[in-house]
């Protein structure tokens, strides 16, 4: 039926008296930051994500809020979650009846933990980085007791789904095609039906929440249809609950040059921001520079950056404790949105090496406007290769971080009278103040020792 210009009018007047009130509900949940699309915003203000946790899947563990309060007593802001179910004392999100799971009933016990973890994180301002489909939970071991395996459950048999009983490789292999179950796929409704149940009773819960952003997979392989597929799902369903919600895919590859990675790079009408979590594999000077030149290569079309996993621990093999703290502090001065210590072994979680470099952190973010700097190591003079890395408004404020002892010069404009300068030992969160530096156009700055920062800011006339 063809509308008459009358109706035609009142409807679009209907539409524009809502405007105000969506823009300010979208305004409250996370998005990506108007003024500078590197960063987030949430609750009306720009935010730099950090965090660290015990676990990923923190809404499966007994102590949730003792953890989280821990989290944002240092500084934290930021944690993963996983829709996990593989560790000792986790539970399936679907009910057992008679030694065999029914996907169509639900265990209320799961989603219970999942709405207390959605409204602990929310009423502390943590931003919750779920994703959606746990990798390792599909594999192997895991594979072998999860529900979605046609043996275990009694809504499906391996000949109606075409899924594998027995998956005994490492998910590199693709050797479970129930990630190929998608239209543009392989088509398998007999499981993509659960699927999309799962997903939706999943967001059931988190759309009432401003405080989360989307992952569809963990370190996938898989055909990009698959997270296109999610992506989008999720995307319609949160429209038609009048919200907007934030979306992205992990590829595996270490390498962000990988093709994988360009599925998220070059996609940016699918995903929203990018996850570049599979970069705190390198080391040193490497890890910068593949970060900063993904940087480099969407500043036509900026989106945050996100790191919800920074590998690095002496109890494993990812890099030791070390590169785990370095890598943290490569990520905020790059420019990156996020950036959350891995749980251990892998990473430092939220040990006390965690909590000391968070609070040293968030004392730098405090003490700066993060959301009008740039990475700036072309104003480092005499710099050594991973020496010093710079942060900075050039004329205003800089923040200068030292891994190790070194000395390098800083460039600065010489109109300006005098320079104020606070130290930080990042191991311990002491902070020291310098006697104002007269005006010059270089500053000479040397570290006391590992892993200290320096905040220079512009002094009073």
């Amino acid at each position: 039926m063809k509308l008459s210009t009358p109706r035609v009018l009142a409807t679009l007047m209907i539409l524009v008296s809502m405007i105000p009130a969506m823009a300010e509900g979208d305004r409250r949940r996370i998005h990506v930051y108007p003024e500078n699309p590197r960063y987030w915003e949430y609750e009306g203000a720009p935010v730099v994500l950090i965090g660290g946790s015990v676990e990923d899947n923190l809404f499966q563990i007994p102590d949730l809020e003792g953890q989280l309060d821990l989290l944002s007593e240092v500084g934290g802001n930021y944690v993963r979650c996983t829709m996990s179910c593989r560790d000792e004392g986790n539970v399936w999100p679907f009910r057992e009846v008679d030694g065999s799971y029914d996907l169509d009933q639900w265990n209320e016990e799961f989603w219970n933990r999942f709405e207390k973890f959605l409204r602990l994180t929310s009423e502390r301002d943590i931003i919750a980085q779920i994703e959606v489909w746990a990798t390792f939970d599909y594999y192997r071991d895991n594979w072998d007791r999860n529900p979605f395996n046609p043996k275990n459950n009694r809504n499906y048999s391996a000949e109606e789904s075409g899924l594998p009983t027995v998956v005994n490789s490492h998910p590199l292999q693709l050797e479970n095609n129930f990630f190929w179950s998608v239209p543009s796929e392989r088509n398998q409704e007999n499981v993509l039906k659960y699927q999309r149940r799962f997903v939706e009773k999943l967001l059931s819960y988190s759309l009432q929440y401003g405080n989360v952003l989307y992952c569809m997979d963990n370190e996938t392989a898989v055909t990009p249809e698959w997270g296109k597929y999610w992506a989008i799902f999720i995307q319609e369903k949160a429209e038609e609950a009048g919200v907007h919600v934030e979306t992205t895919e992990m590829w595996d590859p270490w390498d962000l040059n990988d093709p994988k990675h360009r599925n998220t790079f070059d996609h940016p009408e699918i995903y929203s921001f990018v996850d570049i979590s599979q970069n705190n594999h390198q080391k040193g000077q490497a890890h910068w520079d593949n970060a900063q030149k993904q940087r480099e290569r969407i500043k036509n079309h900026p989106r945050p950056l996100n790191n919800v996993k920074i590998y690095g621990s002496d109890a494993y093999n990812f890099g030791n404790d070390r590169d785990g703290i370095e890598r943290f502090w490569r990520n905020i001065l790059g420019g990156l949105a996020s950036a959350r210590f891995h749980r251990p072994p892998s990473g430092l979680g939220l040990g006390e090496k965690a909590q000391s470099n968070l609070r040293s952190m968030r004392g730098v973010l405090d003490r700066i406007d993060p959301f009008h700097c740039e990475p700036h190591d072309d104003l480092l003079k005499d710099r050594e290769e991973n020496e010093a890395y710079c942060f900075a408004n050039p004329g205003v404020e800089y923040v200068v971080y030292f891994p190790k002892e070194g000395m390098v010069n800083l460039k600065v404009p010489n109109q300006i009278a005098k320079w104020d300068l606070e130290w930080v030992n990042i191991l311990t969160s002491e902070w020291k103040a310098s006697d104002p530096m007269e005006s010059s156009d270089q500053i000479e700055l040397s570290s006391p020792g590992n892993h200290w920062a320096v905040v220079i800011r512009r002094g009073s006339p």
